[in-house]
């Protein structure tokens, strides 16, 4: 068993190196009965397979009879088209009369990057050639379908503290086919309620579905190594269960992918921010993501054709959420919509962590002084433990001479040779494991806690003290000029990487001196794995290492026993 320090080592290396990638990665999406590669209508001719087919109409949506327009009072093509600012006090909007589309959305108390000055996080970052969000389309194929301007009732909105407001948005096709786009909003809410009335005022009836659309790009232009192993892309919450699908695997093939059956929301998301599209009432819907290759995403949400009598109108009813992926304020939205939040494996210990988290900012007002005094906290509640492994990690040094001595005199019988060693760990009351389980155990806080930093918007841009500005992104010290690949000086990652050199040190170690040089060499491997770690969890093991270095310190030079 002398080598059981060595197996250590590299299994603490392998858990950094592969667990990181087998937990972090997002697992592809199982196949589902009621996934398809297209939609019902949609290019037939081009090939598509069908969905499903939904149920009919007449048992899920009723008509409204509706009083007789004059088509020539709604019709002015030659009208110019407004801008509408609307502003909140959590986020400042401009949804366009061509269309009724959304423009802009920019969000207030978040910003683009961690400078003070930056601009407020916008969410719409779609080019004029992509389309925009919340384009609405009825009876035609959102990308067959004409931009109609809309005659909105207000120049702009401004939401009082406590109030809502409402926009209205009215158009009349030369066909006789009104849209009136209701948006409803309301201070300190995310969440804005949609609600598009269609009414024929031709004198045949007509049939159509309702297509709803979302166009995403990733909210941010700043690659991040880390990026690598967080989802980015468009998701659905499809009969209880939350699909994430892969942009690349969208981009592949040109039908994209589409999901049909009780879909609870669909949208796009990535570590931080949400957009999406709630439809509202029991009806079943069609989520449809197609992508291209600059990871431009395009999710339309359709629900079945409906028939739509002369002097009739149909009314379909959505809720849009633009805004921050923080676990208490989307679980308040109701709609499952927390599910977007995926902490992995260990998402049962993330959900706890990132609530004492936040509970302790509460009280002392830093993200930073939270971490420190959580590492704390775990290593009172290790203790015990951790002090039960050093003792034996000590006796193991104290009898390794005897270990050897029946290695040698055993060396042609292991089986004889392991009952003499198991007899020997009994007389001294040793287990030769005893000093990896405490490590082992923390293996699960550790991975659960680079999760809630990772991904937990709170984290997002939260100082700590000094250089260390954002705890969700490495430490650099900018010293003047750029270090090659690293920019500036991972201090913090530096002086962690000297308190693990120093905690094994003085770690009582084997005689073979090649485990000594094994141990030794760990601090170096792992302050190059911290470098493109968020700052916050180098900040976690640093303190943790300080920690174990002092009730090292306690049991060698200040403990008789």
């Amino acid at each position: 068993m002398n080598n059981y320090r060595v197996l250590l080592a590299i299994a603490v290396s392998m858990v950094i190196l592969l667990v990181h990638q087998l937990f972090f990665v997002p697992p592809p999406p199982d196949p589902q009965p009621a996934i398809d590669d297209g939609w019902r209508d949609i290019r037939r001719e081009a090939g598509m397979q069908p969905v499903p087919t939904l149920p009919e109409p007449a048992e899920i949506r009723r008509q409204e009879a509706i009083a007789p327009v004059d088509v020539a009072t709604l019709l002015d093509p030659a009208r110019a088209v407004r801008q509408i600012k609307v502003q909140t006090s959590l986020y400042t909007a401009v949804i366009s009369e061509a269309g009724g589309v959304l423009k802009s959305f920019q969000l207030n108390q978040f910003r683009e990057t961690v400078d003070p000055y930056s601009p407020g996080k916008e969410l719409v970052r779609a080019e004029a050639q992509d389309g925009s969000p919340l384009f609405f389309s009825w009876g035609v194929e959102p990308d067959q379908a004409e931009m109609l301007h809309f005659e909105a009732d207000q120049t702009s909105i401004f939401v009082d503290e406590g109030q809502e407001q409402t926009l209205t948005l009215r158009v009349l096709t030369p066909q006789g086919l009104e849209l009136i786009r209701t948006y409803v909003f309301r201070d300190q809410d995310y969440s804005i309620d949609v609600t598009v009335e269609v009414r024929n005022h031709s004198e045949v009836p007509l049939r159509g579905a309702p297509y709803l659309t979302l166009v995403n790009r990733p909210f941010s232009d700043i690659s991040d190594p880390m990026d690598h192993f967080l989802f980015t892309g468009p998701t659905v919450l499809l009969n209880n269960e939350v699909h994430n699908i892969e942009v690349g695997d969208l981009a592949a093939g040109r039908a994209g992918r589409s999901f049909t059956g009780a879909v609870r929301w669909a949208g796009y998301h990535d570590s931080y921010f949400l957009t999406s599209i709630i439809p509202l009432g029991d009806h079943q819907s069609t989520a449809h993501f197609v992508a291209d290759h600059d990871d431009l995403v395009t999710t339309v949400l359709a629900a079945a054709a409906d028939n739509l009598s002369p002097g009739h109108a149909l009314r379909y009813e959505y809720k849009i959420f633009f805004g921050p992926k923080k676990l208490s304020l989307l679980r308040e939205m109701g709609h499952e919509l927390e599910r977007t939040v995926d902490f992995g494996w260990f998402d049962f210990l993330a959900r706890p962590v990132l609530l004492f988290l936040n509970f302790l900012y509460g009280l002392i007002g830093n993200y930073g002084l939270a971490i420190i005094l959580v590492t704390v906290l775990i290593k009172i509640a290790f203790w015990p433990l951790t002090h039960k492994g050093m003792k034996s990690m000590k006796v193991m040094q104290k009898i390794q001479p005897k270990m050897v001595k029946l290695r040698e005199k055993f060396k042609d019988d292991r089986q004889l040779q392991q009952q003499e060693m198991l007899k020997l760990y009994q007389t001294y009351k040793v287990n030769p494991l005893g000093g990896c389980l405490p490590l082992l155990l923390q293996i699960p806080v550790f991975f659960a806690l680079y999760k809630v930093l990772l991904q937990s918007v709170e984290l997002r841009h939260a100082p700590f003290m000094l250089w260390i500005n954002d705890l969700s992104a490495p430490d650099r010290l900018y010293i003047g000029f750029d270090l090659p690949w690293l920019g500036g000086l991972p201090v913090l990652t530096l002086l962690m990487g000297a308190s693990m050199f120093v905690q094994q040190k003085m770690t009582p170690i084997t005689a073979d001196p090649l485990q000594a040089r094994i141990m030794l060499f760990l601090p170096v491997v792992f302050t190059f794995l911290f470098l493109g770690f968020a700052s916050g969890l180098v900040l976690y093991w640093f303190v943790n290492n300080v920690l174990t270095i002092a009730q090292q310190y306690y049991m060698i030079y200040r403990q008789k026993d």
